[in-house]
């Protein structure tokens, strides 16, 4: 207590020390980092044209807003990011070649934009750019306070937005209508598309595929690896990336803790006496065999709500539905494992029953009905009376039915004469599927609903079943306290186990499963096996990580402890990590060198002969598709062929799926047109489709972009 007075008396002093060692730490961090950067306020410069951060966060937001928690903010950030660096790349062009919107071009760019909203129209319903100065001088006098247009709100912050996006978008289209102007197909363009897609050969083959060589009698060394990068090098080009290892420790509940959670199911099924502290009294508390309120009970225990709907033996889980249909009104089923829960089912009622129904019916809506529009004036008694009239008219003629349809607000089954054809598992009103499922065929009857007053007749049901009304008394299957305690001191002995030792190691001697997640890149957020992790890609990059550097992270359902193993730089890829796409294609080189040493002939039936291979035949193949029927795409083969006359056989040719040799039967050229305008607009639109996409990766390749986003993300 003497200590504790002490501290007392010098809390101030100890708030100053404190607040002192807080501010030495960011200094401390700040001076570690180079101090308060120019650039902490910049997300990437591209082209010497700064994106800055607060306005990229605010568009990131709005992204996040949009995706209405169907993405992360990492994905976000990427959707902004890829617009933002697509508008600046282009920015740049726009700006060299002194590209800006005019006002005339302006206002016909809004005219386009908003020549269909009344507001902005005359009364002949043309466009009125005076009302849509009036509409932009009104927002900017009442701002920050919105307008209405339409059904949307709108102020002037919105309205400059708008504004900027139709003027982007009017230098992009002029941007690219001066690049496509630029592209032409010529004759000669459109005549060479009409051959490759019209000129026909029919060709004898004999193929020796690669794959009868064994991939294990043909032996790579590294530096062949080595020697194929270094020769072709832009394939190999890299980013920075991290590898590493790691095991994961899930909170997951233990056998123990599953048979707790089946005794206590099994513990609500009876009545329980239990102390009352408040009355100092035992009290009895009923359970689900004795309870006069199943739903409620359900309801207050249960993990899984009161169902109360009948259910048809295909709606139940397979591995559970012949237990439980084989069961009495009033027995139980389980405890039983259904997804993540244990499960007592207890059998209340049964009803034979169809599974489907068609009827038909006239709605009149009243008042307040669900759906009902601004045209409905009837009130709740002016409504039923209505259809009573028109039940008793159909009661003694049901022909008249369709010609009455007029009558009824339901403008989608209108268009069917009325009729709707649904299974009972499927959403209706309870009054309405009610009716239908539980009498006959030919009924008809005034039934109510929300929306508003039916008249309903059965036409048709389908095949009557057995149909039980079910109640689950549930519990999730979760890790217990002590679980989850004991597998905290499982990840804390082997993180300080593993900081001095080889991770490899101290799992093995443990029996943990050790991952691994390569080639992680710095904007990357998902670790493979773990999902969203962009704290551990973070970590990774950071430079006070070193390779094998061990840290635990806190995951949803536990932890994980990973350790950095390789810090991959960018240029290059090395020889282990290319060999995986080098491998096959040098061995494939070999096998082909193999195979031509092994064939012995000079026609096609004796190479077929000494590989113990057939001759096949290809019929009208053409170099738009160069596919060889029942050998895939070869497109060196069939190149091959149409190089060759009528009749001649050609050498021996390495193709994609093996070793060849050709022999061109028939030659079948296209008919000459007596026009090639037509194609040679084919081929201009070809060409301009694929520069659109060329063009904005090859300004975007050419660009010097800083980008910043992975000390923000």
């Amino acid at each position: 207590m003497a200590i504790l007075g002490k501290i007392r008396q010098r809390s101030l002093i100890l708030i100053l020390v404190i607040a002192m060692a807080l501010f030495s730490f960011v200094l401390a961090d700040l001076f570690r980092g180079g101090g308060l950067s120019a650039s902490d306020g910049i997300v990437a410069t591209v082209n010497g044209k700064d994106i800055e951060r607060t306005e990229f966060m605010q568009k990131v937001e709005r992204a996040q807003q949009q995706l209405g928690g169907r993405g992360s903010s990492v994905q976000a950030m990427n959707t902004v990011w890829d617009q933002e660096l697509r508008k600046a790349v282009l920015e740049t062009q726009y700006d060299e070649l002194g590209l800006t919107v005019e006002r005339t071009q302006m206002r016909d760019l809004l005219k386009q934009g908003l020549g269909a909203i009344e507001e902005f129209n005359n009364e002949a319903g043309e466009f009125d750019e005076n009302k849509l100065n009036e509409f932009i001088a009104n927002l900017q006098a009442i701002y920050p306070q919105p307008a209405i247009l339409g059904t949307s709100q709108i102020n002037y912050d919105d309205w400059r937005n708008y504004e900027n996006d139709i003027a982007a978008n009017g230098l992009y289209q002029t941007y690219y209508n001066m690049v496509q102007a630029g592209i032409t197909g010529t004759i000669a363009d459109g005549k060479l598309e009409h051959k490759l897609e019209n000129d026909k050969v029919d060709m004898k083959f004999v193929q020796i595929p690669y794959s009868s060589i064994q991939d294990s009698t043909v032996s790579v060394s590294k530096d062949e690896i080595a020697s194929y990068i270094n020769k072709n090098k832009s394939d190999f080009e890299v980013d920075a990336s991290r590898d590493i290892y790691y095991v994961q420790f899930n909170e997951e509940a233990s056998l123990e803790d599953e048979e707790t959670i089946k005794s206590g199911l099994l513990g609500l099924l009876d009545d329980r006496v239990e102390y009352n502290e408040a009355s100092k009294l035992n009290d009895t508390i009923e359970g689900l065999n004795n309870t006069s309120d199943v739903a409620s009970y359900i309801n207050a225990n249960s993990e899984i709500k009161f169902f109360d709907q009948f259910l048809f033996k295909n709606k139940l889980a397979t591995g559970t539905s012949d237990s439980i249909f084989a069961r009495n009104i009033g027995d139980t089923y389980g405890p039983y494992k259904q997804g993540n829960y244990y499960v007592i089912s207890k059998l209340l009622e049964e009803r034979f029953m169809p599974d489907s129904a068609k009827v038909r019916h006239i709605l009149i809506p009243f008042v307040g009905a669900t759906r009902a529009d601004a045209t409905v004036t009837k009130t709740d008694a002016e409504a039923k009376k209505t259809a009573d009239s028109i039940y008793n008219v159909l009661r003694y003629n049901r022909s008249k039915f369709v010609s009455l349809l007029d009558l009824s607000s339901d403008s989608v089954s209108n268009e069917k004469g009325g009729e709707i054809e649904f299974t009972y598992d499927q959403s209706f009103a309870p009054e309405f599927k009610d009716f239908s499922f539980e009498n006959n065929v030919g009924d008809l009857e005034v039934v109510r609903t929300d929306f508003g007053y039916h008249i309903i007749e059965i036409l048709d049901q389908g095949t009557k079943q057995r149909a039980l009304k079910i109640a689950d008394l549930a519990r999730s299957i979760e890790a217990s306290e002590t679980t989850i305690n004991d597998v905290f001191n499982k990840t804390s002995k082997f993180e300080i186990a593993v900081a001095g030792s080889s991770f490899q190691d101290v799992a093995s001697e443990n029996d943990y499963v050790v991952k691994q997640s390569t080639e992680i890149k710095e904007l990357d957020e998902t670790i493979i096996g773990l999902g969203a992790q962009r704290q551990i890609v973070r970590w990774a990059f950071e430079a006070d990580t070193k390779i094998g550097q061990v840290r635990r992270f806190s995951l949803t359902n536990g932890y994980v402890v990973a350790v950095l193993a390789r810090k991959n730089k960018d240029g290059t890829m090395s020889v282990e990590k290319a060999s995986v796409r080098v491998l096959p294609i040098l061995r494939k080189e070999k096998k082909a060198a193999l195979i031509r040493a092994g064939i012995s002939g000079s026609t096609l039936e004796e190479v077929a002969t000494s590989q113990n291979q057939t001759v096949r035949t290809a019929v009208a193949v053409n170099m738009k598709n160069p596919t060889l029927s029942g050998a895939g795409q070869e497109p060196k083969i069939i190149g091959t062929a149409f190089g060759l006359t009528e009749g001649s056989t050609s050498g021996l040719v390495d193709g994609t799926n093996g070793v060849y040799m050709v022999q061109v039967t028939k030659i079948s050229p296209a008919d000459e047109l007596p026009s090639y305008a037509s194609a040679a607009t084919q081929a201009t639109q070809a060409k301009i489709n694929a520069a659109t996409v060329a063009l904005y990766n090859a300004l975007k390749a050419a660009a010097q972009i800083e980008d910043n986003r992975a000390a923000i993300y």
